[in-house]
């Protein structure tokens, strides 16, 4: 089973959402192959991936107040689950061309995968971290 299929069914799980072949996907993919851009090329966004990811880097951003003993169990939940909004709200609306969306879900599926750590168990922050992994890898592969 292609990276890419799995992501879809692993972000699908993680939304509560059906699971969906990827020809039922919206968006098209590319071949494993073709999933960053070269070092010297990035990729486009539009405006919903625009708008999602500056979401989920205020959510992340907040998080930091909880690694400082300021937000309580409650208040990262509703950071985490502001953070998987975001990532379903860019899965439902985003268009991109088929490499951009190979490279994308490469960095949304951990998104998906951290936040829902942190709703877990909202005491241990390390999901954090990964999270911001992640959008250095947009901000490394992604021109807004």
């Amino acid at each position: 089973m292609n990276r890419l299929l799995v992501s879809s069914l692993l972000i699908a799980a993680v939304c509560g959402a059906p699971a969906v072949s990827a020809q039922d996907h919206a968006h098209h993919h590319a071949t494993p192959a073709a999933q960053a851009a070269d070092p010297g090329e990035r990729y486009a966004t539009d405006a919903p991936l625009r708008e999602n990811m500056a979401g989920i880097r205020d959510a992340v951003a907040a998080l930091e107040h909880a690694e400082h003993g300021h937000l309580d169990e409650g208040q990262v939940v509703a950071l985490a689950d502001t953070v998987s909004g975001h990532v379903r709200e860019i899965v439902a609306n985003c268009k991109l061309p088929p490499d951009a969306d190979a490279a994308l879900h490469l960095i949304i599926a951990p998104l998906m995968q951290e936040a829902s750590k942190l709703k877990a168990n909202p005491a241990d922050l390390s999901p954090a971290e990964g999270m911001r992994a992640a959008l250095e890898s947009y901000d490394a592969q992604f021109v807004e």
